[in-house]
């Protein structure tokens, strides 16, 4: 929240949340959302106004009587800052803190600040700072309004334009730069996600809501120790990781975590992190199983809507509820009846994680065929290509030749069929 979001032993800024509902439309949980947002980027929500109308008032979000609603409650609270939980325009940011006297951040700076916390990679910091800048460049007029202020004339609203426009030019040449380097780091992602599609190794991505375990999962089945604490956004980097279950490896990347209303500009600016998603052969959408049926619903809704916006929509998927050692047995067995496709995980305890990797494991069967080779001693090339592949391998030295024992792409079992000695051979 605050610009010095690195500096998190201050006292957190207090927050006075605002929202603009339909007729009908039942926000809490998203209100609830935004006060786990806060709570992140180190703020604390100490009051909420509501205002139920179709949209939103063009210039001002709120009316003219909630806006008193919200200067009392300014006052009454001793709050700093006031937080849209939507994305408002920048004149509509302009108006709030003219009249309100105190300044105004929407949902989308709160989530870029977070963002902004917890991106470490190259990649993840340049995609911040892109995200950023887009967002600033239509606000930067009210950096300037101390200027305005000053009274006009050639002394003072002069070389605030012209600063302005400075300004300006400076973050457009920046925006232009950042993006050629995102598309580099691209271009390297791409290259490596070549190599693990060329030595056939399936390719699993975790996605879901944040928050809902999915960085415990990837360490508990891969024995990493990507960063899972209970915060929202803990991981914006995207983690890939390998593992091996009944002589097959994997690949498991762990991405960005989802929300509702994640406003379509950051899903832009983090298509490239996103992407990963998009690369898995098969995406294990994992869901919070100790959540309420109504949240964990909504979670799920805001999951797929992502996956759908970012191309993902027709790649495979297993739903991997979560948490289920927060469940007594009862609310356990309901679960598992109300989602009978689903593989209910502890990540924490370790329960369910195999019947996960044997699901996953069945999925790619297919895939793969077991076959014995008999690779003569003089053929090096055909032994180097095999290794190559990255496959597990089983290797026995005979006065005939090497054999080989593996699971094979189909297309990479027929290319070595001239030597094959199973019964799948010539």
């Amino acid at each position: 929240m605050s610009d010095h979001h690195v500096i998190r032993d201050a006292e957190p800024e207090r927050a006075i949340v605002i929202a603009v509902w339909g007729q009908g439309v039942d926000g809490e949980a998203e209100l609830d959302e935004m006060g786990e947002l806060l709570r992140t980027a180190h703020a604390v929500p100490v009051g909420r106004v509501v205002q139920r109308r179709t949209n939103p008032h063009p210039r001002t979000y709120l009316g003219p009587g909630k806006l008193d609603e919200v200067r009392a409650l300014l006052a009454q609270r001793s709050a700093e800052v006031v937080v849209c939980d939507d994305e408002l325009s920048p004149q509509q940011q302009r108006q709030l803190e003219n009249l309100l006297d105190v300044r105004v951040v929407d949902r989308t700076a709160v989530i870029l600040d977070i963002f902004a916390a917890h991106a470490h990679s190259a990649e993840g910091k340049l995609q911040v700072e892109l995200a950023q800048l887009e967002y600033a460049l239509p606000r930067m007029r009210g950096m300037w309004k101390h200027l305005e202020r000053l009274g006009g004339g050639v002394g003072t609203r002069g070389p605030g334009e012209s600063q302005l426009e400075t300004d300006r030019r400076l973050a457009r040449g920046r925006v232009a730069l950042l993006r050629r380097r995102i598309a580099e780091t691209s271009k390297h992602r791409a290259t490596m996600r070549k190599r693990r599609a060329a030595s056939e190794t399936p390719s699993v991505a975790l996605a879901g809501y944040t928050n809902v375990g999915k960085s415990s999962l990837l360490n508990a089945l891969t024995g990493s120790d990507v960063s899972a604490a209970n915060r929202l956004f803990e991981t914006l980097d995207p983690t890939t990781r390998a593992y091996v279950f009944a002589g097959r490896a994997y690949t498991m990347t762990d991405t960005v975590g989802f929300i509702r209303k994640l406003p379509h500009g950051l899903v832009e600016a983090f298509s490239s992190t996103l992407e990963e998603t998009i690369a898995g052969d098969l995406i294990l959408h994992v869901a919070d199983a100790s959540a309420s049926e109504e949240d964990r619903l909504a979670q799920e809704r805001a999951v797929e809507t992502v996956l759908d916006e970012i191309g993902a929509a027709s790649i495979p998927r297993i739903l991997v509820l979560n948490k289920v050692d927060l469940l007594d047995p009862l609310t356990r067995r309901r679960l598992a009846n109300a989602y009978p496709d689903a593989v209910l995980t502890a990540a924490r305890t370790g329960d369910g994680l195999e019947e996960l990797e044997a699901q996953i494991a069945a999925f790619f069967a297919t895939r793969f065929e077991a076959v014995e080779l008999l690779v003569p001693h003089t053929d090096g090339g055909a032994l180097a290509s095999l290794y190559a592949l990255g496959a597990p391998i089983e290797r026995d030295d005979t006065p005939d030749g090497v054999v080989i024992r593996a699971h094979l792409p189909e297309a990479e079992a027929r290319r070595y069929a001239a030597f094959r000695t199973d019964r799948g051979g010539p």
